[in-house]
């Protein structure tokens, strides 16, 4: 009797296979504290001391991982926040990584998006990590190739908002002809991204209704996002009226050759107005963002015919109170300085839906499927060992079943693929139809009569599974393009689950059974 069957050696290679793509090769991870980048803004302090944003292929345990800050050792994020709250404005930090050391001036917000050092290198979606998932759709039908431009110019425009942990999707739904763009964001607020997205974002300036400049082409060559050219305006700060305050902000940019040369142009053909204390020209340069006029500017006498390549761009904010006012008016500072950089989008967009999960609410999520999983393991045993009386059957079958959720959770890592509550939702419907197959190949071999042997018995166990199996994919593969494919996911890990464990777990059960109770033929 062969105690070590083939099926069985596939099964703990493919384990093997997936532990290493779960946590690595040194096990020892899942004992890290500390902290890791997750990612860094374009443009940030952080960015600019060096710090670089890791990429798409980059797993989650090789992460940079921070080890102190200006002395101070960094094991958790709590004390990372301690470290970076209390550190004054202007004042620079040296940051400790486990690949380096870097001089980051800390100007209210370094550009550092940071989470406990990683144990795994699984991804968890925003409704387990927390985040914003926004369903967009055109307001007019588009080709394949303008929806990939969409894709494309929203991942730019958030990524250079400073938004981390994008993921964009094209999506489409089965029953009817629409086009829909899913945008899932770990750790953002609805605000943040509301007008990003919506917006189409086409920006010009005119002077006497005549572009001068937009935000599409190459007509601005730089725009400014540090502390030195851009921020709350000096000249006019804040000012409190009626209902609160109101802040203004502005920020330079800087302008082609051939756009300043259109603007010398145009201005040279304006009168000079004003007194002997205030030279201005008879039109205004005038700002529009999607056709609405967001601000007018006067321009002064002297750069009349002149090609000026500096230019500034200003705006205001409001709220209750004067901290509300400034942050609103950073904010939209913020956005306007993206869309100048990023352009506009070819149509507009609209929000069909959004959902907002908190971080807190989605880790109470994965607290509770991991306690309402672990009754049920238990209550499965008891009921498989209640029934078979046999100890050595009802270790097998959990160690089974376990195994197909390392398989799981290996390709979801290996692959990047993020786990959602569909993709969780995945994960139990494999597990609820493993315990269907491994009872049925259970009775089959304990009791079949339509085979008097073990390996007849075998046979006709797997057949009924294999039926089983393709009466599943079936049924998973229409969800791949239902509900604007917000049921990708539970298709999906469904399909993996069922094939790892149909075509690698399953049998090596049946394997063991055969080893275990293997009986002379009759």
């Amino acid at each position: 009797m062969k105690l070590i069957r083939t099926r069985v050696v596939i099964l703990l290679f493919c384990l093997l296979i997936a532990t290493v793509a779960l946590v690595g090769y040194n096990p020892l991870t899942v004992f890290n504290d500390g902290v890791s980048i997750k990612s860094v803004s374009f443009n940030s302090q952080a960015m600019l001391a060096g710090i670089s944003n890791p990429d798409e292929l980059t797993q989650p345990i090789h992460y940079e991982v921070i080890k102190s800050i200006n002395g101070v050792p960094i094991n958790s994020l709590e004390d990372y926040d301690s470290v970076i709250s209390t550190t004054p404005a202007n004042i620079s930090m040296l940051i400790i990584t486990n690949q380096g050391q870097y001089t980051v001036l800390n100007d209210g917000d370094i550009g550092l998006t940071v989470i406990d050092q990683a144990n795994s290198n699984l991804r968890l979606g925003l409704d387990l990590s927390g985040g914003t998932r926004v369903l967009l759709s055109p307001t007019e039908p588009v080709s394949d190739e303008v929806l990939d431009q969409i894709v494309d110019s929203l991942d730019n425009r958030l990524n250079v908002y400073g938004v981390s942990d994008v993921v964009i999707t094209k999506a489409s739904d089965l029953f009817s002809e629409d086009q829909f763009i899913v945008v899932e964001i770990a750790g953002a607020s609805q605000s943040e991204v509301t007008n990003l997205l919506q917006s189409q974002g086409k920006f010009e300036a005119k002077i006497a209704n005549v572009t001068v400049f937009s935000g599409d082409g190459d007509d601005i060559t730089y725009v400014c996002r540090s502390a030195d050219c851009s921020g709350i305006d000096p000249f006019r700060g804040c000012q409190e009226y009626q209902e609160g305050y109101v802040c203004g902000y502005a920020f330079s940019i800087t302008l082609s050759s051939e756009s300043a040369e259109k603007q010398a142009n145009i201005t040279n053909q304006l009168q000079v107005l004003g007194d002997a204390n205030n030279y201005y020209l008879s039109e205004n340069l005038i700002f529009y963002l999607d056709d609405v006029e967001t601000n007018s500017l006067q321009i002064s006498a002297n750069l009349k015919g002149k090609a000026s390549t500096n230019i500034q761009i200003t705006g205001s904010g409001n709220g209750l109170s004067q901290a509300d006012a400034m942050d609103s008016a950073l904010q939209d500072m913020k956005t306007m300085q993206t869309i100048l950089m990023t352009g506009s989008l070819p149509v507009d967009l609209e929000i069909v839906r959004m959902d907002t999960i908190s971080a807190t609410l989605g880790s109470e999520f994965l607290i509770n499927l991991l306690f309402i999983g672990l009754i049920a393991l238990i209550a499965v045993a008891s009921i498989i060992y209640i029934k078979y009386r046999k100890i050595e059957l009802t270790v097998t079958i959990i160690l089974t079943l376990m195994s197909e959720i390392v398989l799981i959770l290996g390709f979801a890592a290996f692959f990047k693929w993020q786990l959602d509550l569909a993709a969780v939702a995945g994960i139990l419907l494999v597990i609820g139809t493993g315990i269907d197959h491994l009872i049925i190949i259970t009775d089959e071999m304990l009791n079949g009569t339509r085979s008097r042997n073990i390996k007849g018995r075998i046979k006709d166990a797997m057949a009924i599974v294999l039926g089983a199996y393709i009466t599943t994919l079936a049924g998973m593969l229409p969800l791949f393009n239902a509900g604007a494919g917000l049921l990708k996911g539970f298709a999906f890990t469904t399909i993996v689950g069922v094939s790892a464990g149909v075509l690698i777990a399953r049998p090596a059960f049946a394997s063991i059974l055969e080893t275990l109770f293997d009986t002379p033929d009759e």
